[in-house]
């Protein structure tokens, strides 16, 4: 049997002060519980510069169509970009995509923690599919099925 390898990496410098700042801050404008939740939002964002480094090397034009559809489904790149667009991401462009950063934005909530509670209390809808995960990466087309579940409010 395969063993499974985490894709999160560990903090190579953990006693770095800016680095732990600007995580905090971070931390606090998104509503993350935990720093894992970082790390895994580093790892979306890693693997779709490793795609874009592979693609500049090599020029294989299916591989390059499906990864500029998959941005722009998420809606992190625009229709007419280029591979150094993709290796200019940064992570706040992964956060903003989280469907409690979006149904904040929306005005859900008032607070991005007020929006993790709702989302995880079942409260919130994508086309009248329930999701619990405040990670949950929204795309472009199923931004506008967002609602509140009026049965999961009412007991």
């Amino acid at each position: 049997m395969r063993k499974i390898r985490s894709k999160i990496k560990p903090v190579i410098d953990h006693w770095n002060e800016e680095r732990i700042a600007s995580e905090r801050e971070l931390m606090n404008k998104y509503g993350l519980r935990r720093k894992k939740e970082l790390r895994i939002a580093e790892a979306i964002l890693r693997g779709f510069r490793n795609q874009a480094k592979q693609l500049l090397t090599k020029a294989d034009e299916n591989k390059k169509k499906v990864l500029f559809e998959k941005l722009q489904s998420l809606n992190v790149l625009g229709v007419d970009q280029n591979l150094d667009d993709v290796l200019s991401l940064a992570l706040e462009d992964i956060l903003e995509r989280r469907l409690q950063t979006i149904v904040n934005k929306k005005g859900f909530a008032k607070t991005v923690k007020q929006s993790r509670q709702m989302i995880t209390h079942g409260r919130v809808c994508i086309n009248s599919h329930k999701i619990t995960f405040p990670s949950y990466l929204v795309r472009k087309a199923e931004e506008d099925g967002i609602m509140l579940n009026v049965k999961g409010a009412q007991k």
